[in-house]
């Protein structure tokens, strides 16, 4: 999993457990917090996809010059 992909991860977990947080103390504040949690796990899947594309693109590029080029 990228770097940036676990980042968004703990922030979101922490968002999380701080809206709980803001909850049970009957604050409203815990609405952004929720806003925040939502936001960063977009992050964390949006990280998460765009490094399995890498890694599927660099796979695609070894295997192309494994076979060499091709000639008529």
């Amino acid at each position: 999993m990228p770097r940036l992909a676990l980042y968004a991860l703990a922030v979101c977990l922490l968002a999380v457990a701080a809206a709980v947080m803001s909850f049970v103390q009957g604050s409203w504040l815990g609405v952004v917090w929720i806003l925040l949690a939502g936001l960063s796990s977009n992050m964390t899947w949006y990280y998460v996809r765009r490094g399995k594309a890498e890694r599927e693109a660099e796979r695609a590029a070894r295997a192309a010059r494994a076979e060499g080029p091709v000639t008529g």
